[in-house]
């Protein structure tokens, strides 16, 4: 399977984008949750869905793979929004789905007094030395800072790795991590991995937007014999370092 494109400022991917805008409020409205306090995490989970709805025919959660069983499209757990599990465990026990698009009402506020507070205390994260980069390196979860000292550090020619995006095409256009190595899609992940030539014994960090999908491809790779494999614990949207649009 080739790599999928699609073309988010064509006239039928706006179309489906607002069908599904209108469908989230209408989510919304129906549980009585409210959205995300970060309107991009809104904006990427909505056009995810869009997405998903035009390549598959179901608005399948955009944080988790979508596979081939007997010839049908289907997701990982099963997630389509809005998807059991969010129903029935996330929204009741920690106030938001996975993909963070829905919130409850005290969630969000917690979040906004969260953001207003990291705006007013935030500073980046410090430097590390060798030895330090070498070891964090090793670690098969990484949170947003740990992943920004990294590139840091591999800017200053400190450490080796390769920073492998697993969303899609339309996502990558709408921002990637700056200095992103490659392009692995989901989608069509096994078709992308050969394209991207990566080696076996190389230090690769995957990521995706909310980090469920980069995690189900770090399993996949480590089961094909890939030994060196880190994952962006929570995705894109924890990271504090610079985004390329």
């Amino acid at each position: 399977m080739s790599i999928i494109k699609i073309d988010i400022n064509s006239d039928e991917f706006q179309t489906e984008l607002e069908k599904t805008v209108k469908f989230t409020d209408k989510v919304i409205e129906q549980f009585n949750w409210v959205y995300n306090p970060q309107a991009e995490v809104n904006e990427g989970v909505q056009m995810g869905l869009a997405r998903n709805k035009m390549m598959y025919g179901k608005r399948f959660c955009p944080c988790f793979m979508v596979e081939e069983v007997e010839g049908k499209p289907k997701s990982v757990d099963d997630r389509i929004c809005p998807c059991k599990p969010a129903i029935e465990k996330e929204m009741p026990e920690d106030g938001v789905c996975h993909c963070g698009i829905y919130c409850t009402p005290e969630y969000a506020e917690k979040k906004r007094a969260e953001m207003g507070m990291e705006e007013a205390i935030h500073t980046h994260s410090r430097g590390l030395t060798k030895d330090e980069a070498e070891t964090l390196l090793t670690q098969r979860e990484l949170d947003g800072d740990e992943l920004a000292s990294l590139v840091e550090a591999r800017e200053l020619g400190m450490v080796k790795f390769k920073l492998v995006d697993v969303r899609e095409h339309m996502e990558w256009q709408m921002g990637h991590i700056k200095d992103a190595d490659k392009l692995v899609p989901t989608s069509s992940f096994f078709a992308a991995l050969d394209d991207a030539k990566l080696n076996k014994d190389e230090n690769i960090i995957l990521y995706c937007h909310v980090g469920s999908r980069s995690a189900h491809c770090a399993r996949i790779l480590t089961d094909m014999g890939y030994k060196k494999i880190g994952n962006l614990t929570y995705g894109i949207v924890s990271y504090g370092g610079e985004i390329e649009r």
